[in-house]
């Protein structure tokens, strides 16, 4: 039930609204030093990425009011409508879509390039928010397991098949809005063995076992395929006394282990393509190429070192200047932060972020609607997924997978999603006194 209660402009958080404003202009401001052009005459040349940037931020802010305007109730009844029109946006790419930088990932319309699986993300949010409160879900049930994994595996698939690992990894982010409504924490650790027995395969690929008394070898990934058995029945063998108990998890462990690395081997070596599997085998050390995949990383951590404490200056960037950093203005924007800004201005960066996600946490847990708290952990989530992730590729910590900074890095389509997250919650989190407790 809701009562018409409270002032919207009184009881929105302006904190955030704050945090949104400086950051947005911090990232202008970087986007303006990588792609400074002494030659250019106007702040607004839209042959320039700055002077576009202008225009996108003008349409996030038009976006920002009207979601403001919109009724809180809104959000939830239409929450499956987007998350559907997006999926069929999502489909519509791999149909009539433009491909760029190697992954069909773009709709053009009008000349204006639209990625969809940035819209996506907010579907699937709203759908998975609706669908814990309008059912009021107990995650310890198959059924809502099951609704879950199909919320957000439908744009999963879709966006793998562009294919666009980045933007697939952000997906992975849900499952900490999972654990909160009730996910158990086992699924998190299942999740991080997996991640370890993923690395490890991709190192056993390149292993070969030659087998004795014959003249042939058998490939690395099929021999950790044979630990894993031998591991699972050394383990029933030994607690045999209490077969009974252990079987059925050490047997579906032992399985899902198994299809883990035969999965890693197909979609590795015949999804990926061959960029991508050479940023992941640079970032693990597999192979070694500053000159070729792994040059971004590489001119990165210089211009990142080379700021110092306090950086060269703005717009004194040498490795910004001369375009040493490809993508310097959206997916390595905050390389351009370290060497302008230094220690101190990526210290600023970061502090802003986590304050954000504080406040955010903060906010979602004082709902008093199950949709808006769990809309608002996955608006964290996604954000939180973002940052690391991209400032982690910025200093060699993870591969380059093409997810921008949010708020900061160039780009219409990742600025006005980010924006369309963020002022949903802040609508919600406003009208939270129209729900009575």
């Amino acid at each position: 039930m809701q009562s018409q209660r409270g002032n919207f402009w009184q009881d929105a958080d302006w904190l955030i609204i704050l945090l949104y404003t400086v950051m947005v202009i911090m990232g202008w401001l970087n986007i303006y030093a990588a792609d400074f052009n002494e030659s250019a005459t106007s702040l607004f040349d839209f042959s320039q990425n700055y002077g576009k940037q202008i225009a996108w931020i003008g349409t996030a802010g038009i976006l920002a009011v009207v979601i403001l305007l919109v009724d809180s109730r809104f959000y939830d009844n239409f929450a499956y409508i987007f998350h559907g029109f997006f999926s069929l946006l999502l489909i519509a790419v791999l149909i009539v879509g433009s491909e760029i930088k190697g992954s069909q990932s773009w709709l053009v319309i009008g000349g204006i390039s639209i990625q969809p699986a940035e819209f996506a993300k907010y579907g699937t949010a709203l759908a998975l928010a609706h669908y814990f409160s309008a059912q009021n879900a107990d995650f310890k049930k198959l059924k809502t397991k099951l609704y879950s994994i199909v919320i957000i595996g439908i744009p999963v698939l879709l966006i793998m098949l562009q294919p666009d690992p980045g933007s697939t990894l952000v997906y992975a982010s849900f499952a900490l809005v999972l654990y909160r409504e009730g996910m158990s924490g086992n699924v998190l650790l299942l999740g991080v063995a997996a991640a370890l027995l993923f690395v490890i395969t991709l190192f056993m690929e390149l292993i070969e076992i030659p087998i004795p008394l014959t003249s042939t070898v058998l490939q690395g990934e099929y021999f950790l395929i044979l630990i894993i058995a031998g591991l699972a029945s050394a383990v029933l063998l030994l607690f045999k006394k209490r077969i009974k108990y252990i079987w059925k998890p050490i047997v579906t462990a032992a399985l899902f282990s198994m299809v883990l690395v035969a999965g890693v081997n197909f979609i590795f070596n015949e999804v990926f393509e061959d960029r991508h599997r050479n940023r992941v085998h640079g970032l693990l050390g597999i192979i070694s190429d500053p000159q070729g995949t792994g040059y971004n990383q590489h001119q990165s951590k210089i211009a990142i070192g080379s700021g110092g404490f306090t950086g060269k200056g703005y717009l004194q960037g040498t490795q910004t200047k001369f375009d040493f950093v490809p993508e310097q203005s959206t997916d390595f924007i905050f390389c351009t932060v370290g060497e302008e800004w230094g220690f101190l201005g990526t210290t600023l960066v970061i502090l802003l972020f986590m304050v954000l996600f504080w406040r955010l946490i903060y906010l979602a847990e004082r709902q008093r609607s199950r949709f808006a708290r769990v809309f608002g952990y996955a608006v964290v989530s996604i954000f939180f997924f973002h940052f690391l992730v991209n400032v982690g590729m910025t200093i060699g910590l993870a591969p380059v997978i093409g997810i921008p900074l949010p708020f900061f890095s160039y780009g219409g389509s990742s600025l006005w999603s980010f924006t369309i997250l963020l002022f949903t919650f802040i609508k919600l989190d406003a009208t939270r006194r129209n729900v009575l407790a």
